[in-house]
């Protein structure tokens, strides 16, 4: 993708250990096209509630996920973010968006990362606050990672959309993440602005928003990725995995509590 700028399938989001089986379901989709396309797939570790050594995701579990695409985006214990765990709590698939002038940003994060003790929200440590009213993993710690993906219809060139995703990690250390020795986190960005682009022959058109005009569109990447890591943990249900452990959601009502004390 650096090389060609170029995104050519769908994103496919898994664990760690099932890249492998999501990105050929992706590929063998495109079998019959004869355009040149390189699957794209983002993993994050979630080995803790899942028996992740099993690789129970098949490559029916990515056609499920095909035919069950909409517009209406599933949060918390969902996909590829059904197994994680996020500042200690249980954590998974969230979503944000902002307008920017006519257009439109969105962030998706799979949220598996962090200390509970940095754990913020609007500037208030809602971490520290709760203490033990909710119980800590057994696996406590920050290990873990975060995939956060940003979409827009702005017209934008590829080193634009770099920069895009580079903001992501403003929006987590907002949050409370530190990017651990352990985290592998992924930041993609991603223009619907310009199409057709594969042509192999011919002159191309293409349309870039000014360099001038962007700083809004990395405010709203900041502040959607803030939201979209607190949407996936008040999405998040309380799950028991392998082995009895669990991972226990933060509660709306508890959250709602801190803040308005704060």
């Amino acid at each position: 993708m650096r090389e060609s700028g170029l995104l050519t399938t769908p994103i496919g989001i898994t664990n760690t250990f099932s890249v492998g089986v999501v990105r050929d379901a992706i590929a063998a989709r495109s079998a019959d096209d004869d355009a040149w396309s390189l699957p794209v797939v983002g993993e994050t570790y979630d080995g803790f509630l899942n028996d992740i050594r099993a690789q129970r995701v098949t490559a029916a579990h990515v056609e499920s996920a095909f035919a069950a695409a909409s517009s209406e985006v599933a949060e918390g214990n969902v996909g590829g973010g059904t197994g994680m765990i996020c500042h200690e709590f249980k954590g998974g698939i969230g979503t944000a968006s902002r307008a920017v002038g006519g257009h439109v940003v969105g962030v998706l994060v799979q949220a598996n990362y962090g200390r509970r003790s940095r754990f913020r929200v609007d500037g208030v440590p809602v971490g520290e606050l709760i203490g033990d009213r909710v119980p800590t993993p057994s696996r406590a710690g920050e290990a873990g990672s975060i995939i956060g993906v940003v979409a827009t219809d702005a017209p934008l060139l590829p080193h634009q959309c770099d920069r895009l995703a580079q903001r992501v990690g403003l929006g987590i250390a907002q949050v409370g993440g530190t990017a651990a020795p352990t985290s592998g986190d992924l930041f993609f960005a991603f223009s619907t602005g310009n199409r057709g682009l594969a042509a192999e022959t011919g002159e191309l058109t293409l349309r870039m928003l000014s360099d001038g005009e962007i700083s809004p569109f990395y405010d709203a990447v900041i502040d959607a990725t803030e939201e979209a890591i607190v949407n996936a943990l008040l999405a998040a249900e309380t799950m028991t995995g392998r082995d009895g452990n669990t991972a226990y959601a933060l509660e709306p009502d508890l959250l709602a509590e801190l803040l308005r004390r704060s």
